[in-house]
């Protein structure tokens, strides 16, 4: 697909309250967003990871409004570095998410617009369980671990893209055993060569390009569908 030319936009910093807590994060939006791309990192890691900021920065060039925040407090990110005892509370890293979504609909630009989710590696469970608990019209997952939403798997109703690195063998086994328990429209597409991360060349880009792609397909609005959109289906 075409990417937008010229300048990146500037995030803006933003607070905050979700579950009682504040939190906080980048807020991008453009002139006229198609859509609100809300991120959910992966364990240990927050708003500041590389990957994501590429992809965020990526999506706003695209059109898309994005969100990037941290899923913890900055006293629990102090407290996670030694006792790492919240990464993999996936209820509570939904929750979070879920209430950052909440934010976004009450944001006077952004409170009609479609809205989607981004998580890698953990925080794909959480976004896949905040699915479920709150209207979004599409989930992406990047190396993630759709396995650790369990119970909710077969309640996602968000069309939902797995993308997951060609060299990441145990999480591509993952990735399809939860997509079989999924009801909900849901592909998985293989970056050749990849490991977990993404590294190789052109291999972010091409996470990138299939995000992009899944979100102008799946967020209402025809200015955002592709006028040969492949059928639904596992593949």
């Amino acid at each position: 697909m075409q990417h937008a030319q010229g300048h990146d936009l500037e995030p803006s910093s933003i607070t905050l309250r979700a579950r009682g807590v504040t939190l906080h994060g980048d807020l991008t939006v453009p002139e006229q967003p198609g859509g609100v791309i809300v991120f959910a990192h992966g364990s240990g890691s927050g708003r500041l990871s590389p990957r994501n900021r590429a992809v965020a920065q990526a999506l706003a060039n695209d059109g898309f409004a994005t969100l990037l925040f941290d899923l913890l407090t900055r006293d629990e990110e102090i407290a996670e570095r030694y006792t790492r005892h919240l990464r993999f509370d996936i209820p509570l890293l939904a929750g979070r998410l879920v209430g950052a979504v909440e934010w976004v609909s009450q944001q006077t630009r952004l409170a009609s617009v479609p809205i989607g989710l981004f998580g890698a590696s953990t925080g794909a469970a959480a976004a896949l369980i905040a699915a479920t608990q709150v209207n979004v019209d599409a989930v992406v997952s990047r190396g993630g671990r759709p396995d650790l939403a369990d119970d909710a798997l077969p309640r996602v109703r968000s069309p939902t893209l797995l993308i997951v690195g060609g060299a990441d063998i145990e999480v591509i086994d993952l990735n399809r055993r939860a997509m079989a328990r999924m009801v909900a429209p849901a592909s998985l597409h293989i970056v050749p060569d990849a490991g977990h991360l993404f590294e190789e060349p052109g291999a972010l880009r091409e996470v990138i390009d299939v995000a992009s792609d899944w979100f102008r397909r799946c967020l209402p609005g025809a200015q955002w569908r592709e006028q040969h959109a492949a059928p639904w289906g596992h593949s």
